[in-house]
């Protein structure tokens, strides 16, 4: 079985030569550097990771697109995705590759065995709600909608190339678009370590959130019309 890691990474000069190391005993490994400024790919490279850069940042949901894109180019079976600030434990692919039997997308849950340490409280609260709206929506009973530690098998992975969001919605869309192609998901749980990552959440972001989450509902509703 063909698995690849792809790391979406943006000026992650600081981390991303620690997490390729990390991700590469477990499987190839493909950073999509999403524009970066600083020496992201360079260290990849050096790190002995294959890189596609953007020209410019363009958002993680293209660069996980891009990722996609390339790993079903190339036959891939399995199709992990990591982000490159240190945040997701590479030793824990190998748990989330565990749980694919018979499941088409799996997600990493920082939710299901405890509530995880130091994680700022905005984002918790943020993903609570968002889950819930997902869970509404999908009728998926998940725990962790935000998690960008994921699993996605050959079969899924044509589904999500196509989606029109290139930013943070991209990840939430993509289990609504698993749910309107009947796909299976399942959660593994996982820990996430919380420091000084930067954010590149933006109030444009947050408000293109909130309009993603609007249609969201008038979708649920336009099914039960």
């Amino acid at each position: 079985m063909r698995i690849i890691t792809i790391i979406p990474a943006y000026n992650e000069e600081n981390t991303i030569a620690h997490v390729v190391n990390g991700v590469k005993k477990y499987s190839d490994v493909l950073v999509v550097d999403d524009g970066s400024t600083d020496e992201t790919s360079a260290l990849a490279i050096t790190a002995k990771s294959n890189v596609l850069k953007h020209n410019k940042n363009i958002g993680k949901g293209a660069a996980i697109k891009t990722g996609l894109k390339s790993a079903i180019s190339d036959d891939y079976d399995l199709m992990v995705l990591l982000d490159g600030d240190c945040q997701h434990d590479p030793r824990c692919i190998p748990l989330l590759l565990d749980g694919m039997e018979g499941v088409d997308l799996l997600i990493g849950s920082r939710f299901l065995n405890m509530p995880p340490q130091h994680m700022p409280l905005q984002r918790r609260l943020s993903n609570g709600i968002t889950t819930r709206l997902i869970r509404f929506v999908t009728g998926y009973h998940i725990t962790d909608s935000q998690c960008g530690f994921r699993v996605i098998s050959k079969k899924a992975a044509p589904f999500f190339v196509d989606i029109p969001y290139n930013d943070y919605v991209y990840e939430s869309e993509v289990l609504c678009r698993a749910s309107e192609n009947n796909l299976v998901v399942s959660e593994r749980p996982i820990q996430c370590i919380y420091g000084n990552e930067k954010s590149y959440v933006r109030t444009r972001h947050v408000v293109h959130y909130v309009m993603f989450t609007l249609r969201l509902l008038v979708r649920k509703l336009l099914r039960r019309i």
